[in-house]
């Protein structure tokens, strides 16, 4: 019995009946139309994965954990999953992976014909409440009925897009069958920007997009920095850069810690080499350009300019007639921009839950429970996620297969 058809359940199906026709594999989904997280993800194209996948590519359980499971399924074989389904896909900026078509329900279409095929019986519009251990198997209660299992997979998910259908129900099933659950936080979404501070220039600069470093500052220490693109939006920021921030911002946030994020305007590079930049002219002299040209030869002119206006120095002056200290003030500036965040969007927006079943809690070669036996977890539910570019779907396909080679031979 398999409670969830989202992309984790639909899978470890589908692996199942196939690796073992003789095994009767139950799908329950409380929606009607199942998928539905599916159809809105990469903006309703679905990045399927990545052409590169590594357990750093991961946050929360053990890299050692998260490696094992996707060695055994990683990102070629769902590429060539995929090729099997009749969804070929093409590789974008950063390794990400798309369907073709680009379009997110044909990837589900497939998933759902495939399923079919294969015989797994799935049942809609089946809300389970209620998961408990009865001697050697399960029991599973909904508002209709009572269904029995020798086996269960908890394939539902995280509690972000509730819309979607993810109410995180699962984890209280998990918990009460004995798992610790890891607190929750939203991950992967926008960042809430206090708009009351100096340094707030997201609302002026709404819809522009700048290419820049978030440094997440934990307990005064710089823990993790990440690059990418930046979007300013009339609440805060958003963009890959930000939404991988966001999880880091409220796992400390959960924990207690004090955190503060900064970016870096010049992704990679320190004062010294900004501050040498700054004063060579992209024209050739040293110092004859303005500071605005200067910085929009790097910038949007639109963020250059907010920028110089925050800290009060006139954008037509000469790079050459700054002084040491507001040329010393311009580079800090650049390269540790505070971003006042207030919160997250929270999981309306997010597309990741942080947090979850604890993964050592999980046998890996199976994805079986080491608390409950016949129990297995996969997907969302457990304390992993990815970095946005397909990585958190990998996880999916990747438990999915682990669990259902188990579920197979047993």
């Amino acid at each position: 019995m398999i409670v969830g058809a989202g992309a984790a359940g639909l899978a470890t199906a589908i692996f199942a009946r196939r690796a073992n026709p003789a095994r009767q594999i139950v799908l329950l989904d409380a929606a009607r139309k199942p998928g539905a997280k599916i159809l809105v993800s990469g903006g309703g194209r679905c990045n399927v994965t990545n052409t590169v996948i590594r357990d750093g590519d991961f946050w929360g359980g053990k890299r050692t954990i998260v490696r094992q499971v996707v060695r055994a399924f990683p990102p070629e074989r769902t590429v060539g999953l995929f090729q099997d389904l009749g969804v070929p896909l093409h590789e974008e900026a950063g390794g990400k992976l798309f369907p073709d078509t680009n379009r997110a329900r044909d990837v589900l279409d497939a998933l759902l014909s495939a399923a079919g095929e294969a015989g797994v019986d799935l049942r809609v519009g089946v809300r389970v409440h209620e998961v408990s251990r009865v001697g050697d198997g399960f029991l599973l209660a909904n508002s209709g009925e009572t269904l029995t299992a020798s086996r269960v997979v908890l394939a539902t998910g995280g509690q972000s897009l509730p819309k979607t259908g993810s109410d995180g129900a699962g984890y209280e099933m998990a918990r009460v069958l004995g798992h610790t659950i890891v607190p929750l936080t939203p991950a992967l979404a926008p960042l809430v920007l206090d708009p009351d501070t100096p340094f707030s220039i997201h609302r002026a600069l709404s819809g522009v997009t700048v290419d820049g470093e978030i440094a997440v500052w934990i307990d005064g220490a710089v823990a993790i920095r990440l690059a990418g693109a930046l979007l300013w939006t009339h609440f805060g920021a958003s963009g890959p850069v930000a939404l991988n921030a966001s999880r880091h911002w409220a796992r400390a946030r959960v924990e207690g810690r004090d955190v503060r994020l900064t970016l870096n305007y010049y992704p990679g590079r320190a004062f010294e080499a900004v501050d040498a930049h700054l004063r060579a002219s992209p024209h050739g002299g040293r110092g004859h350009a303005t500071l605005r040209s200067q910085l929009a030869s790097d910038m949007p002119d639109s963020v250059a300019r907010a920028l110089l206006d925050v800290l009060s120095i006139p954008a037509d002056r000469l790079v050459a007639e700054l002084t040491r200290e507001d040329r010393r003030r311009l580079v800090h500036a650049l390269i540790e921009w505070p971003l006042p965040v207030s919160d997250t969007r929270g999981y309306n927006f997010a597309e990741v839950t942080a947090g979850g079943v604890a993964l050592d809690e999980i046998d890996p070669s199976t994805m079986e429970s080491r608390r409950c036996p016949g129990l297995y977890l996969v997907g969302e539910i457990l304390d992993v996620d990815g970095r946005i570019g397909g990585f958190n779907f990998q996880w999916a396909w990747s438990t999915a297969f682990v669990a259902a080679r188990a579920l197979s031979a047993g």
